[in-house]
């Protein structure tokens, strides 16, 4: 089972929620960051050193200026400018190269071939139950995308999986919750936090995955959020209370259900839950 944590807002508590429903799972779990602009999850949980870290790469065309006739045959077919031609040999802008390789196939002299580009890495490293893949995009790079697909072809099947997504509603996020059993929208109630929850629900019931709610810093605003999750039938699933014992937790890097085990019930329920859900989607 594959659970994805998002949020339409960056500063919900998605890592929290993350984090701790991975450590109150029973078996073994594998908990992936794939919030690769600015990844945290190893903050909070006391790993091993790491038992690997693996440069991940994407293919970014290369010209052969040789066999270039200057056709522009490889930036008419380019849909993000990252190849340009103006009747010359083509400009190469590696940074917005999404490596499809599309350049290389539509070149009639075959005079493109392509080349390994660095954009990050993956480490993986173990606390207990958990192992935690992380990736890490490199300073500088913009596309974070295929990375996040890299963390993601370390899913095992028959294991269970929590997706620490990135924040927002963009690209990255689509690559995350993709293939997910179910996802978990963290959100606050607050009216910013209400106003990208909306954004959320709408761009996951685009990719047709089951989704509830978790109410994060409960009781610190109103309750439009549970209102409009009533009025659109969508399951609020758990609510963190707005505890300051919980922000001390977080601000030292420690796990909520350790800290303050009379938070255990609120995450283990959370899980049941939300395998409910998977689950029910399957039926």
């Amino acid at each position: 089972m594959i659970i994805a944590v998002a949020s339409g807002k960056g500063g919900t508590g998605k890592t929290t929620v993350a984090v701790n429903l991975a450590r109150m799972m029973n078996e073994r779990v594998l908990l992936l960051d794939c919030d690769v602009e600015e990844p945290n999850t190893h903050l909070f949980l006391k790993t091993s050193p790491k038992k690997s870290e693996d440069i991940v790469t994407i293919a970014v065309p290369e010209v052969d200026e040789s066999l270039c006739n200057g056709c522009g045959e490889c930036g008419a077919f380019c849909q993000y400018h990252a190849i340009v031609s103006f009747g010359t040999v083509p400009l190469v802008f590696p940074e917005m190269c999404h490596g499809c390789g599309g350049c290389a196939r539509v070149c009639p002299k075959k005079a493109i071939r392509e080349v390994d580009r660095r954009i990050g890495t993956i480490a993986t490293s173990v606390s207990g139950r958990i192992t935690l893949i992380q990736g890490r995009l490199d300073v500088g790079v913009t596309i974070a995308p295929p990375l996040i697909r890299a963390v993601k072809a370390r899913l095992q099947k028959g294991i269970p999986s929590i997706l620490d997504a990135p924040p927002g509603t963009s690209c990255p996020v689509i690559a995350t919750i993709r293939g997910a059993d179910a996802i978990l929208l963290v959100t606050e109630p607050t009216p910013f936090g209400l106003h990208d929850l909306k954004l959320a629900v709408d761009m996951v019931r685009e990719v047709r995955i089951p989704f509830g709610v978790v109410v994060n810093r409960a009781g610190s605003g109103d309750g439009r959020v549970q209102e409009y999750c009533e009025g659109q039938d969508i399951p609020v699933l758990a609510e963190i209370p707005d505890d300051r014992r919980i922000a001390e937790t977080y601000s030292r890097g420690r796990l909520v259900v350790e800290a303050l085990p009379e938070y255990r019930n609120t995450f283990s329920d959370l899980w049941k839950k939300t395998a409910a859900l998977a689950a029910g989607a399957k039926d």
